[in-house]
């Protein structure tokens, strides 16, 4: 009974083995190919909605203003025509368009070719002035927006420039362009600010640092998250109380998300006096001279 126990004991185990004995074989070799297939996909880039563009002037070009002797015939022709439903928008606004005297300018804005864009005033005197701007579509694919700023001296809501109806109106304003002509970052911005009531003027890098003198905050910047979108920053130093600094918030397709409009601080010269010292015998004076060639007695 012994010996046969052995025997299966041996035929049990040479039945495992040779069962075995082909993937153990495998293993050995190489792993059989991949029998799916991979495809590498390419990283999507975030969504810009400008073009950055290199050598730019040291001074950026203005926006326009034209008095209405120097708008163009055809600009006449469509502020004549858009004029009725600027009044009834107005009314509605409660600007008293109707009453005193009112003049207007036209705003030429390159990022923004296929609308006329008006600027509307009236000054009864310190303290007491109302704008509003305007846009009428020059193909009339699209609608006449009034954009409020000033009421009597006193802004309708909340400041134009971080108004979200200025906002809205702005965003309307753009997507009835449809992409006609690609605009750069700056020149938007710039023309958002004269929508909401500035003469802007913006400032890309000092000629001569030496020779000029500006007030302290950003220049003109585009700074592009990694999230996508852009955020547009310049310095206006147009002639006003005091220089302002604007910040614009765009998505990756050029909505614009949020403005801000805050002073710029200004840079006031300073003296500052140091001791006496000599150099090889010779003494310094031990003032400096300020900013303005004024010096310490």
């Amino acid at each position: 009974m012994e010996l046969r126990r052995i025997d299966l004991l041996v035929l049990a185990v040479a039945a495992f083995t040779a069962a075995w004995t082909p993937l153990l074989g495998q293993t050995s070799q190489e792993s059989p190919a991949n029998p799916y297939k991979v495809r590498a996909i390419a990283e999507k880039p975030a969504p810009r909605p400008f073009a950055v563009h290199s050598g730019a002037a040291n001074q950026a070009a203005p926006i326009e203003f034209r008095t209405p002797g120097q708008m163009t015939q055809n600009d006449r022709d469509v502020e004549a025509d858009g004029e009725a439903s600027i009044r009834e928008r107005v009314s509605f606004a409660g600007l008293e368009f109707n009453e005193g005297k009112w003049s207007y300018q036209q705003i030429v804005c390159p990022a923004l070719p296929n609308h006329v864009l008006l600027k509307f005033m009236r000054n009864n005197g310190k303290g007491d002035e109302s704008v509003f701007t305007a846009s009428i579509p020059r193909m009339g694919d699209g609608r006449v927006r009034i954009i409020p700023v000033l009421r009597r001296g006193y802004s309708l809501f909340s400041p134009a420039p971080v108004n979200a109806l200025t906002i809205s109106a702005f965003n309307h304003i753009r997507a009835e362009e449809h992409d006609a002509a690609p605009s750069d970052w700056l020149t938007t911005g710039m023309c958002y600010a004269a929508l909401a009531g500035a003469h802007p003027l913006a400032v890309l890098e000092a000629d001569d640092t030496e020779a000029q003198s500006f007030p302290s905050g950003v220049l003109a910047t585009l700074e592009e998250p990694v999230a996508g979108g852009a955020i547009v920053k310049f310095l206006d130093i147009a002639p006003q109380p005091q220089p302002m600094e604007w910040t614009m918030i765009f998505d990756g397709k050029g909505k614009l998300l949020k403005a801000t409009h805050i002073p710029a601080p200004a840079i006031r010269p300073r003296i500052i006096q140091l001791p006496a010292v000599e150099i090889k015998g010779r003494p310094l004076p031990s003032t400096v001279m300020a900013a303005d060639g004024t010096q310490m007695p």
